[in-house]
């Protein structure tokens, strides 16, 4: 997803990392990432969710043959490389990590049909399990994005998955695309400010609107420009394809696997194509694979509509008013943005900080101090969570994760909506958000226009008769991966395959913040304890 999803993608990093770095004092005391615990009393959504306790019936998606690999097979050159595991370096942001994580690459066709071709690095980083006799193998994790690194990414969060790192040799990655693994690079720091600075990501005149699609196009062709060995390259499914490989160089048997957020599509696609090779499986804020781009533009407005409602009902503000309060600030912002320092405070950033509040719920007194400051003519707060969002630094250094998140996406997804086709959606948005509806609306035009390479497919498959049970867990207050796309995967993996489990509660994600979902999910990790069909949290 797009320009917002560099806004309000699956981005389930953006959590992880809040927990990390809350200590920086960027956030205000008490306010780190997550959802409300499991076992407290939550808010109620705004919409009514309904939470299985039984499986769905088999549909013809459960009776699809397994997606066998088709391909050539992989020469011995590449299935038998060996590791060479070295300490890591200093990520480009944050601390090294410790001697007991090491870093080594494995090299991955470039091209999957060709595999006896050119090869890309396919960055890992690891730390080896506590018990050693009683190890059960590799737990690889993405953290979703797409475009998180993972290499930079679990060291910081290894607390969190102490426990399953005992009997686990923890693995994180850097998906093709991404960071170390032949990174895409599209803009440079100068274009990125200035795009921000200059670009209505609501157009509301031709001119703007010609400025908007402008930015997009110019931002596909940089990639293009910069990166156009790997650009074509970068789907999910070859990434699924390189997940089998490492499998086989760690030498696992099987892939045992937490994927959170857009790692939820990585591993639906892995179980799609590889059904035998599935071990342990956990999905955590998931990703709906029957949605198209519109489908999945229509769910986020939804879901940070619905998060947003939950924080208002919070405070003792009416939803509807307090809704349009802030419809109001945006639109003073559109016409006039505050002046913070030498930048502007723009309605698109001002979203933008107002978003990353909302993926958990024990950020939401911030997000109180950052409206009422933007009200009162200060931008600074939500600024400054728009630049933690989008990974800028204090000296204007942003990183390529928006980079690598668009090539992904786009790569991933055939479709091209015109600019007539979002003008039509926004009537239909604003009605669901008077927050976030236009944006999301013109996002499913801006971000793939005119996109130097064709997508793979509408929307990915996920189906995977015969393979192993696998953990879906949905949260029912998720604003950017909303609860109903649990429901859906947990269906399209397959009777016997997906099982649902439910968190009732806020935020992207619930592993770590739920202690019912955290010990469900360990249990299953550890012993192989697979919960009953619709099991609930909360």
């Amino acid at each position: 997803m797009g320009g917002l999803a560099g806004i309000l993608g699956e981005h389930m990093s953006i959590r992880v990392r809040m927990t990390v770095l809350a200590v920086t004092g960027l956030l205000v005391a008490g306010c780190t990432s997550g959802g409300s615990g499991a076992g407290g009393t939550t808010a109620a959504p705004s919409a009514a969710i309904t939470t299985p306790t039984t499986p769905p019936s088999p549909t013809a998606a459960d009776a699809k043959p397994s997606a066998a690999a088709t391909l050539p097979a992989l020469p011995a050159s590449l299935t038998g490389q060996r590791l060479d595991w070295k300490r890591c370096e200093a990520p480009s942001s944050g601390p090294r990590p410790g001697p007991e994580w090491r870093c080594a690459s494995v090299k991955v066709p470039l091209d999957h049909a060709k595999p006896e071709g050119a090869t890309i690095p396919f960055a890992l980083i690891r730390k080896e399990a506590d018990d050693e006799r009683g190890r059960i193998g590799s737990l690889l994790f993405n953290f979703g994005g797409p475009g998180a690194s993972g290499v930079e990414i679990l060291p910081q969060a290894a607390e969190e998955y102490a426990k399953l790192g005992e009997r686990y040799d923890l693995v994180g990655f850097d998906p093709r695309g991404v960071g170390r693994s032949a990174g895409v690079v599209c803009r440079d720091d100068a274009e990125q400010a200035a795009s921000e600075a200059s670009v209505d990501l609501t157009p509301d005149t031709a001119a703007e609107e010609a400025a908007y699609l402008k930015d997009n196009t110019a931002f596909g062709a940089g990639c293009a420009r910069r990166s156009a060995t790997v650009l074509p390259h970068t789907t999910t499914t070859a990434t699924a394809r390189d997940l089998d490989l490492v499998r086989q160089v760690l030498g696992d048997d099987r892939l045992h696997y937490f994927g959170m957020s857009y790692g939820t599509q990585l591993g639906g696609t892995y179980a799609h194509l590889f059904p035998s090779r599935v071990g342990r499986l956990v999905f955590d804020a998931v990703v709906d694979p029957t949605a198209d781009t519109t489908g999945h533009a229509r769910h986020q407005t939804i879901g940070f509509q619905r998060a947003l409602d939950n924080y208002l009902k919070s405070i003792g503000e009416d939803p509807k008013a307090g809704s349009e309060r802030i419809a109001r600030l945006l639109r003073k912002l559109d016409r006039e943005p505050l002046t913070v320092g030498d930048r502007r405070l723009t309605e698109g950033l001002a979203l933008t900080g107002i978003a990353v509040t909302l993926y958990g719920q024990s950020n939401w007194p911030l997000l109180t101090q950052a409206l009422a400051n933007a009200e009162q003519g200060r931008g600074a707060t939500l600024l400054e969570l728009a630049d933690y969002y989008n990974d800028r630094d204090a000296k204007g250094h942003y990183s390529t994760q928006s980079h690598s998140q668009r090539a992904i996406a786009c790569a991933d997804s055939s479709e091209r909506p015109t600019a007539a086709q979002a003008k039509a959606l926004i009537p239909e948005f604003r009605g669901l958000s008077p927050v976030f509806g236009a944006f999301l609306a013109w996002d499913t035009a801006g971000w793939c226009a005119n996109w130097p390479v064709k997508g793979e497919r509408t929307t990915p498959e996920a189906s995977a008769p015969g393979a192993a049970p696998i953990l879906v867990v949905g949260t029912t207050g998720d604003p950017a991966t909303p609860y109903e796309g649990a429901e859906k995967m947990a269906k399209e993996l397959g009777d016997g395959v997906g099982v649902l489990v439910t968190n009732k509660g806020e935020g992207h994600g619930a592993y770590g913040t739920s202690p019912c979902v955290t010990k469900t999910v360990d249990a299953y990790f550890l012993k192989g304890t697979v919960p009953k069909y619709g099991t609930t949290c909360g």
